[in-house]
């Protein structure tokens, strides 16, 4: 887990006895005295992380994630505690101080608890539990430190501020049950999240338009000149967009590409579905072999998701048909790898085989659709030096 440097509240050690040269008041001497538990406790933890840093969860027993989550409802009630302090007269420093040391205490069992839960997880599943963790931890140093800025202090506005401390703890906690408690869980999001990216790819695609002259030219007689009208305004507001002025070659090339991520999206769908079947198949004592696999099937469909973004940018015009190419040849060799990791689990979906075929065969026609458009590229451009000489 990614740790902070140690750090001491309002950004320095407290002086012991004195306040910028002159003799502390009896509240100052206290509010001092508890910046230095503060950053004590904020200290004890940061240290706690780094040592779990350094050990192999693999070398601990394995902790339910449910046992986690329980454990952080108990912290978001001490965050309760902690801002009803604040509802009423200021409470006493000595008041402060033991609720600091109960919630530190609570705090750090959260973070030993969560670690032991990581036994087992994938690069994908640990990453997620971080992220989940480490709110609770930074929302739960806000809010002490906010309680140990109010004492003292004159300004009562700022007590009003408590709650909202109080409920981002609330949240964090809250949000430990959306966590992925297992590896598959985690990949499958992961995955989706590629999806998620591919259908904004799909839908930009979709907004590339033929050139107004190729629609006029399709357009009738008869309605030639209410065409050219309605063109023109067109052209007036929108002249230099890009995208809108594709030649019927190119938006050959287009609406191919545009079934391909439309079959691509199919694949994950279907890659999701079979991996959620095998949740029984996630073991910790196969030497994470399950779970490599998983991952590897991650990257993959990371790696196709680069090459969909490669192919929509080059679509715009002047299209780029080298990179088209090269991108659906990286896209097959991926598919290819994808459906030969997934055969690997002996169960493989029979819908994903399907799709995988789908997507071979519309990578097919986009090849064969680019060979044709550069040797048009390339008659034109010869015609052209045979016109000139």
């Amino acid at each position: 887990m990614t740790v902070s440097p140690r750090m001491h509240v309002l950004g320095h050690k407290p002086p012991i006895g004195s306040h910028g040269g002159r003799k502390m008041g009896r509240k100052e001497r206290e509010k001092e005295q508890l910046i230095r538990t503060l950053n004590n406790h904020l200290n004890n933890i940061h240290e706690t992380l780094q040592v779990l840093n350094q050990t192999a969860a693999s070398s601990l027993e394995k902790v339910s994630w449910n046992d986690v989550i329980q454990m952080g409802e108990q912290v978001s009630k001490k965050a309760t505690v902690v801002g009803m302090l604040w509802t009423g007269e200021t409470p006493e420093a000595k008041a402060i101080e033991e609720n600091m040391a109960e919630y530190f205490n609570m705090l750090q069992g959260f973070v030993l608890l969560s670690h032991g839960s990581t036994v087992g997880a994938g690069p994908t599943l640990s990453l997620s539990i971080h992220a989940s963790v480490k709110q609770v931890v930074d929302s739960s140093f806000k809010l002490m430190m906010e309680s140990i800025t109010l004492y003292g202090s004159d300004n009562k506005d700022k007590e009003h501020l408590m709650p909202q401390y109080v409920g981002a703890v609330w949240e964090a906690c809250s949000a430990l049950k959306k966590t992925p408690a297992t590896n598959i869980t985690a990949i499958g999001r992961a995955m989706t999240q590629v999806a998620v990216s591919m259908k904004d790819v799909l839908r930009e695609m979709k907004e590339l338009k033929p050139s107004s002259s190729d629609q006029n030219n399709e357009a009738s007689h008869d309605d030639s000149a209410k065409a050219d009208s309605e063109h023109q305004e067109d052209d007036n507001s929108s002249l230099d967009e890009l995208g809108n002025d594709l030649s019927s070659e190119e938006m050959k090339v287009a609406q191919l590409a545009i079934g391909i991520v439309s079959d691509m999206l199919v694949v994950i769908k279907e890659l999701i579905r079979t991996i959620t079947g095998l949740l029984k198949h996630e073991n910790p004592d196969d030497g994470g072999k399950f779970v490599d696999t998983l991952e590897r099937l991650l990257k993959l469909c990371q790696g196709i998701g680069v090459q969909i973004d490669e192919l929509g940018a080059s679509l715009y015009p002047p299209q780029e048909l080298s990179v088209i190419k090269a991108a659906s040849v990286k896209i097959l060799s991926m598919t290819d790898e994808l459906q030969k990791e997934v055969e690997s689990f002996n169960s493989s979906s029979e819908a994903f085989i399907q799709a995988c075929n789908g997507l071979r065969s519309s990578l097919k026609q986009m090849d064969s659709e680019v060979d044709c458009f550069n040797t048009t590229v390339l008659e034109a451009k010869l015609q052209n030096v045979a016109i000139s000489n």
